[in-house]
């Protein structure tokens, strides 16, 4: 299956925090989107992996992604070394997306700067003719996305560009809230977390808010890009 964009991420609920708007425009206006989750989240302090993949797929569902896998790289611990890039490079030749969306480069939790490491080399491997790959016993064919966009998520950095998601802002927070084992939840005596805070979610909305209010919209979702983006005519920036 082919998607105009793929979604990697280090963590099941990374993709609905920071670029959930984007994913459900995206699909609205007619593109294919898959996600690929690096790690179940296992060593998070709420919930654990069989929770949290449950949640994970009831939010894709709800977003209408065409698919959304989990390559089981161990929480905290996962490596970019040559064997998980591996297993990377084959799922972005079997879905061969145009454009990536992953971590943050700069993060508080290392995970994220390690996936958004791990997807740039992989993806740049990924098109490397000499690199052999099979998917079912079947060589696979190189494939480069044409663009690497990352997310911002906890630490604040200038975007490049921002996505006006105004009109699924409401549809992002309910994508969130099907992770109800680690966000704000009344009826969950679990310790409580810097995520699991009400002041977390207002902060999720309050980042919306700022990156909307910059290109002078209700809602926004800025990402930084692999390279220069390049326009054919000046209408398409108004």
């Amino acid at each position: 299956m082919k998607v105009d964009l793929l979604i990697i991420m280090a963590h099941p609920d990374d993709a609905e925090l920071f670029c959930s708007g984007t994913i459900i425009s995206s699909i609205n206006s007619g593109m294919k989107v898959g996600m690929i989750d690096l790690t179940k989240g296992e060593m998070g302090t709420r919930g654990n992996s069989a929770i949290r993949i449950k949640e994970a797929t009831n939010s894709a569902r709800f977003m209408k992604v065409e698919f959304r896998d989990n390559l089981n790289f161990k929480d905290v611990y996962f490596k970019n070394n040559n064997k998980n890039k591996k297993l990377l490079i084959k799922e972005i030749r079997k879905y061969r997306p145009k454009i990536i969306i992953t971590n943050s480069l700069k993060d508080r939790h290392p995970d994220h700067e390690k996936a958004s490491k791990m997807v740039y080399e992989s993806c740049f491997i990924s098109g490397l003719s000499k690199y052999k790959t099979k998917y079912n016993g079947v060589d696979q064919n190189k494939w480069s996305p044409e663009l690497i966009l990352y997310s911002i998520q906890d630490k604040y950095l200038d975007p490049d560009f921002i996505v006006d998601i105004s009109p699924f802002f409401k549809e992002k927070i309910k994508s969130i809230s099907f992770f109800k084992s680690q966000f704000y939840n009344s009826k969950i005596k679990e310790p409580n977390t810097y995520i699991s805070s009400k002041h977390f979610m207002e902060f999720i909305k309050a980042r919306s808010i700022e990156m909307g209010h910059s290109i002078g919209v209700d809602y926004g979702e800025g990402y930084i890009s692999s390279k220069k983006i390049g326009i054919k005519s000046l209408l398409q920036i108004i």
